[in-house]
């Protein structure tokens, strides 16, 4: 089966790259010609520069792909609907049916004419409802979206365990399914959240995920638009989409695991290998590494343990600029009942554990007066680290997680502070 990958460039999707199955997770890649040598130079992945050597004959997917892989409650919607058993080597046809209106700014033909074949119009869906419908007929709402919105609200171009829905909000506050409103009518792009169940743990961990992100706000963190959570349902502000002149804008953007080139789920990978794999590509190296590693230390702190290297992605703006992403999918995932660990954790040559935060920096990718820059800024974020418990009782964090939390934010402040800034001379230990 033969798919083309369009782009959203300039308000236009363009056709930019043919990819053909040759298996569950196996296909070719290569950029379709008219596209190499037209005006436009948009890759569809930072990794593959927009040229005719990019191309891959057949053997694994190429990594970004896996980024529009569904997951959670769209994978098993497709995998049912499609007479699939599910296992971890379907990328082909779950992308070549499910991705026609994923993250970012890419979407495959072949996914867009399966949806089209699928969605089924409703009247009721497209008057569009107020926070006030949605919240106080959470069942029947959430039952509605269950019925239309596995294809109409783009969930199966999400990834992750929580049911999650794409939902816009028009000029007049009302919300709408994603693709049953016209984009001049759209005022805001959103992601409706639900926890993975009505257990009251689950609840709980989705109720905190607004507070933890308005914590990383107050600690100084990449954030975007106010995030709010409202009788178990999660309401958080895309940061891929963007309303310039009435218009929508769609943001590239792509995980780290695709950067790092990873071809397959679960790669528990070293953070120095992740920083590597963005490094060539950020407009800001340090200042990128300084916000990544903030971002870590905040993660420990705060126990978010699911640090996985799809929870971090890179973003192209308008502009060109290439940087992290805001914070997302930050919560309190050390209570979650399946005992999430670290996946990323910052590992010596010997694979060994790093807990030094001065060994850490000066293994950086970097010259040594940018080691310098980031220690001296890492050791005055440890400030802020140490008024944690403050600042997360004023985000709204509930006590006990505080609570649980302080010994961690403890660790972390005697790990920054046993790194000793040097001015000329680097880093003594």
């Amino acid at each position: 089966m033969k798919s083309i990958i369009e782009i959203y460039f300039k308000g236009i999707w363009h056709e930019a790259a043919l990819i053909e199955s040759g298996g569950r997770d196996r296909c070719t890649f290569e950029y379709l010609p008219e596209y190499v040598f037209g005006d436009i130079c948009q890759p569809v992945s930072l990794g593959l520069p927009v040229s005719l050597e990019s191309r891959q004959p057949m053997g694994e997917c190429p990594p970004f792909l896996l980024d529009m892989v569904p997951q959670g409650n769209g994978r098993r919607y497709l995998t049912q609907r499609l007479g699939l058993t599910d296992s971890d080597d379907l990328v082909m046809p779950l992308i070549q049916h499910g991705a026609f209106n994923p993250v970012g700014r890419l979407r495959l033909d072949t996914a867009v004419a399966y949806a089209n074949s699928m969605r089924e119009d409703d009247a009721s869906l497209q008057c569009g409802f107020t926070l006030e419908e949605i919240v106080g007929r959470k069942d029947a709402f959430i039952e509605n979206l269950s019925k239309h919105g596995m294809l109409g609200a783009g969930t199966t171009g999400l990834q992750g365990a929580s049911a999650k829905f794409m939902l816009v909000k028009n000029n007049e506050g009302l919300w709408f399914i994603d693709s049953f409103i016209h984009e001049s009518d759209i005022d805001s792009h959103w992601l409706l959240k639900l926890p993975r169940s009505k257990h009251e743990t689950d609840q709980a961990i989705l109720k905190n995920e607004a507070a933890y992100i308005k914590v990383a706000r107050a600690c100084g963190l990449r954030s975007h638009g106010e995030t709010f959570h409202r009788d178990g349902m999660l309401f958080v502000p895309r940061f891929d989409r963007v309303i310039k002149n009435g218009a929508v804008v769609r943001l590239h953007q792509e995980s780290l695991a695709s950067l790092a080139g990873h071809r397959s789920f679960g790669i528990r990978p070293n953070h120095f290998d992740l920083i590597n794999a963005f490094l060539p590509v950020v407009t800001d190296p340090v200042n990128e590494v300084i916000e990544y590693i903030k971002r870590d230390l905040l993660n420990l702190a705060i126990r978010n343990t699911d640090n996985h290297a799809r929870n971090t992605a890179v973003q192209q703006l308008e502009d060109g600029t290439v940087r992290l992403t805001p914070v997302f999918d930050i919560a309190p995932m050390f209570m979650d009942r399946e005992m999430l660990v670290r996946a990323s954790r910052w590992l010596d040559k010997y694979g060994q554990v790093m807990n030094n935060f001065a060994n850490v920096i000066e293994e950086l990718p970097l010259e040594n007066e940018e080691k310098n820059t980031v220690m001296l800024t890492i050791k005055l974020f440890s400030k802020v680290i140490e008024a944690l418990p403050l600042t997360m009782e004023a985000c709204g964090v509930d006590a006990d997680i505080i609570d649980r939390c302080k010994p961690h934010i403890n660790s972390v402040c005697e790990s920054i502070d046993k790194g000793r800034y040097v001015e000329k001379n680097g880093w003594t230990r």
